[in-house]
């Protein structure tokens, strides 16, 4: 079973700051494009950022300029710096994983609450 684990949300007021991290196996985050979804309720899950492991990166167009996601290999982290939250970022954020062997193999962290209100 492979587990991602997220940490980092929490309640922040409208304008503030949060960091999350997603801690996975090395030998899955080695070769995995990692990403950050949202599901806020009512909506279906959306792409926030993702970053491959050759460094490209990749943005939903709402949180361009605001969020940063980014990759530490030598822990098998991944996190994203949000910057300027807004009250529509609120949502459960899951921390993925996918890589190509044969078949597309993808894996979900168990969410993590972000709530921006005043």
């Amino acid at each position: 079973q492979v587990q991602l684990v997220e940490s980092g949300g929490g309640l922040v007021q409208p304008g503030g700051s949060l960091r999350l991290s997603c801690e996975a196996p090395r030998n899955i985050f080695s070769i995995s494009t990692m990403g950050w979804y949202r599901q806020a309720p009512g909506n279906q899950r959306e792409l926030v950022a993702t970053a491959d492991n050759g460094g490209n990166t990749n943005y939903a167009d709402s949180v361009k300029g605001r969020f940063t996601i980014s990759r530490d290999d030598a822990k098998s982290t991944l996190s994203l710096q949000m910057n300027s939250l807004k009250p529509e970022d609120t949502a459960v954020y899951y921390c993925n994983a996918v890589y190509f062997l044969l078949t597309r193999i993808n894996y979900w962290g168990q969410g993590t609450q972000v709530t921006v209100s005043s």
